[in-house]
Formats: C-alpha cells, sequence, structure tokens
C-alpha cells in the first residue's frame, strides 16, 4: 500500500517518519518543497503537485492548517481530486470546523472515492512514536477501512460519528487544554513572590487536583523555559492554538 501525505509541517512530517520507519512507500507534496526535504531524506517520493500525490497512492491522507489550505490542495487543476482518485481513500487530519470537513466529504465522494475526517490529539513526540488518539468521522465501512493505517499512527482510535465528527471531537478535546495553558500562566503569575523553583513548583503542581496529564508530560521542559534554557524542540506553535481557539468560537457562535 502507498500511502500520500499532503502537508508536511510538524505534524505531516512526524507521521510520515513514522510510517517510512514502519516500511510503508509513502509519497508527499507541500505547497512548500522545502518542507518535504527532511522526509525526501528519509525515503519518501516527492511529488510536484498534490494531484500527483493523489494519483500515485492507494490512501491520501492530508494534515493542513486550515479550510483555505484544504481548498488549496484539494481544489484546482493541480488539485488532489483533479485526477483519477476513484475507490481511493482520503483521510483529512486537519484541525477545522466540521462544516469543512462535511464539505470536504461531499468532494471527495463526488469524485468516487472514500473520506474519513481524524483529526488527531497528541503532539510531534506521539506521532512519532504512533502514540495519537484518533477521533474519526465517516461511514463505518470508510472508518473500518482506514483503521489498520490509522492503528498505526494512533494507540487509540474513536469512530464518533458520521464525516465532521471528528473535526468537532478535536475541538472538544483541545478546548480545556487551551484554556488550561492559559490559567496555569496565571496561577505561575500567582506564584512569583514566593521565588521558588519553577521544577519544585510544576513537581507540587503535577500532584495536585490542579495538575492534568499534560503537566506530567511537560512539567520537565516548562520548568526549563521558566529558567531561561531555550526549549529543545517547538512543536506547537502560539499562532496554530490562537488559530484552533477562533475556529471554536466560530463553531460555538455558529450552534447558537
Amino acid at each position: 500500500m502507498r500511502i500520500g501525505i499532503i502537508g508536511t509541517g510538524r505534524m505531516g512530517t512526524a507521521m510520515g517518519q513514522r510510517l517510512l520507519g514502519l516500511g510503508f512507500a509513502v509519497t508527499v507534496w507541500n505547497r512548500t518543497r522545502a518542507k518535504t526535504a527532511p522526509l525526501a531524506q528519509a525515503g519518501a517520493e516527492v511529488a510536484a503537485t498534490a494531484r500527483e500525490a493523489a494519483e500515485r497512492c492507494d490512501v491520501v491522507v492530508s494534515v493542513l492548517t486550515d479550510a483555505a489550505a484544504i481548498a488549496g490542495a484539494y481544489d484546482g487543476a493541480d488539485g488532489a481530486l483533479a485526477g483519477d482518485v476513484k475507490g481511493k481513500l482520503f483521510i483529512d487530519m486537519s484541525t477545522v470546523r466540521p462544516e469543512a470537513a462535511e464539505a470536504l466529504a461531499a468532494r471527495v465522494r463526488a469524485r468516487g472515492a472514500a473520506f474519513v475526517d481524524c483529526p488527531v490529539g497528541g503532539s510531534v513526540g506521539p506521532a512519532k512514536e504512533g502514540k495519537l488518539l484518533g477521533f474519526a468521522g465517516g461511514e463505518d465501512a470508510d472508518v473500518a477501512r482506514a483503521r489498520p493505517l490509522l492503528e498505526k499512527l494512533c494507540r487509540r482510535v474513536e469512530h464518533v460519528g458520521p464525516a465532521g465528527a471528528g473535526a468537532r471531537m478535536k475541538l472538544v478535546i483541545n478546548l480545556p487544554l487551551l484554556v488550561y495553558w492559559e490559567a496555569l500562566a496565571e496561577a505561575l503569575a500567582l506564584c512569583a513572590p514566593l521565588g521558588l523553583d519553577p521544577a519544585r513548583v510544576m513537581d507540587i503542581l503535577a500532584d495536585t487536583s490542579g495538575g492534568p496529564n499534560v503537566l506530567k508530560t511537560r512539567g520537565a521542559a516548562l520548568a526549563a523555559a521558566l529558567k531561561g534554557q531555550e526549549p529543545a524542540a517547538v512543536t506547537v506553535d502560539i499562532e496554530t492554538l490562537r488559530k484552533d481557539l477562533r475556529t471554536m468560537v466560530e463553531e460555538a457562535r455558529a450552534g447558537g
């Protein structure tokens, strides 16, 4: 089975590395070709267009920033849906509003292909290790078809409803997480006059009811940053979090 990856940002690259490590044949495309270099060096083929990537592959996984990026990758003469894609499976893992996933599902099905939206919980580290959480939306048969591949990327895959349901569930799980990071910043400001070692503060917080699972895994990195040390690697940026929060607000307003 040849897998196409459309969108080789941090997550798309990490997923590609995971699949290449498992022995899959992978073809990649990204609007900025330079971002495909790490996967090309690891053995992936690089397609000139999204259309070429889709035509070469049996399954196409897209990991894109927003609805505009999805339109840019899927539509038009060089888009992923421009060629003969009948019978292929498309899995979109982008974090977008449910209506964007539903609209993409309709366009994919109109071309005779199958579609699953499966945004994931987790960042670059879990992606490389196949330990993401997948929230799949789609028809039962399509999700069943996608599951063997998704289980190579995720430690848990939940089929939560029709196309668009995965997108909604991703917003659900990200909202309390993002609210926590903001609240933690305020708590640390409140704690600052005590002059405690940041590592000690993180250890205390992680052992209380105010310490969610993410603090247990990220606390050490946060403490190092509070001491002025540069992080080893950036796995998600503030602009992406702002985009996710805006998406949540838009979806809430649309739902009244």
